[in-house]
């Protein structure tokens, strides 16, 4: 199963030792087939991971889009704001793009709140 672990408020040791650990990993052989994305704030994974940018994500990964038209045809969304979503949800590395193909390549959001 992919999946991609989103922390907020956790530290660089935190990090580092995740990365460690993958590299020892692929250095073994054994696949790494993780994504790890780190948010200072609650904010800050807010300002990325809204509510409307969360709905493309669960629809991208049930039906890939052809093109982010497509996309805003299908979800019936102004197709500047799909795109200005798919940006960044692409720069945040929770979509991928192929071409005009978008896509969500996991299966499961895992996401740590550190009080």
């Amino acid at each position: 199963m992919n999946k991609v672990e989103i922390t907020v408020g956790g530290s660089l040791e935190e990090d580092g030792k995740a990365f460690v650990n993958a590299w020892r990993l692929a250095e073994a052989g054994e696949e790494v087939n993780e994504q790890r994305l780190s948010f200072e704030t609650l904010e800050g994974l807010m300002s990325v991971l809204t509510p409307k940018r969360f709905e493309i994500l669960k629809h991208v990964h049930r039906q890939p889009a052809a093109t982010i038209r497509a996309l805003a045809t299908q979800l019936q969304r102004d197709y500047r704001n799909i795109y200005d979503d798919v940006i960044a949800l692409t720069g945040a590395g929770l979509l991928s793009r192929s071409g005009t193909q978008v896509r969500a390549e996991y299966d499961v959001i895992e996401a740590r709140l550190t009080l």
